[in-house]
């Protein structure tokens, strides 16, 4: 049996015991959209569908640099151009538009293509390290609770961040290149909080539900990555929980 494989399992018993279980995931999509794109509803509707996968972690990243075309998306944070910028800086490839998805923080594909983000979930499974944290997450008595275990290794070292997730949005855009039409955004991030540094040993960060804000947040996900916010790399493991 691998250290992997044995590692998932002893968490996974854990977790049973605590009713804080969850499949290991196998990718985490990242989808930067925008209302103001007319070429994102097909990505939007492919992320809604990836979303129903169990074994994938989807998260809407609304950007805001189409805005001046006529529309000021009503998801947008400017923290989500921010951070689809520094994934190109860290690939060194300059390519940052819309539809984009970037699978477990290392590849980009066009966001509507669902043959290339499968294929890209294939390759980045591949690299040491990616996925290979099996983190336990939970919600009990007003406290979000996310474990990581200890490794070692390259993968021993990243950032903790939780992101509040409102499952389903409708939005009627009423002026821009989507103008007259309602459409649905699913996982959208609201907010990037960061919880800690992990240092390659065990440890659980804590954070109390009211901390999280908007009271629309119905779901959260926390992810262990590699390297910085202004230089992100790897995702080393994941995790969501419901919160009703």
């Amino acid at each position: 049996m691998s250290p992997r494989v044995a590692l998932s399992l002893a968490v996974i018993a854990s977790a049973l015991s605590t009713g804080a279980v969850r499949a290991e995931p196998r990718a985490v999509i990242e989808l930067f959209t925008s209302q103001g794109c007319s070429s994102c509803p097909p990505a939007d509707q492919l992320a809604g569908e990836l979303a129903r996968d169990p074994s994938i972690i989807v998260m809407s990243l609304p950007i805001d640099y189409w805005d001046y075309l006529g529309w000021k998306d009503t998801l947008a944070l400017p923290g989500h151009t921010n951070r689809q910028r520094a994934y190109a800086r860290t690939r060194g490839d300059r390519e940052v538009y819309t539809p984009q998805v970037v699978v477990n923080g290392s590849v980009h594909v066009l966001g509507s293509d669902k043959d290339a983000i499968e294929n890209a979930i294939v390759r980045t499974d591949k690299q040491p390290g990616t996925l290979s944290l099996p983190v336990t997450l939970s919600v009990a008595n007003g406290q979000i609770s996310a474990s990581v275990p200890a490794t070692k290794g390259a993968a021993a070292k990243g950032e903790v961040w939780l992101c509040p997730i409102t499952k389903d949005v409708p939005v009627t855009i009423a002026r821009g290149e989507n103008t007259g039409h309602t459409v649905t955004y699913h996982n959208v991030v609201r907010r990037w909080i960061k919880l800690g540094d992990w240092n390659g040993t065990a440890h659980t960060f804590t954070l109390p539900v009211r901390d999280i804000g908007a009271g629309d947040i119905d779901t959260i996900a926390v992810v262990v990555q590699s390297g910085t916010k202004e230089a992100p790399g790897a995702m080393l493991g994941a995790n969501t929980a419901a919160l009703r």
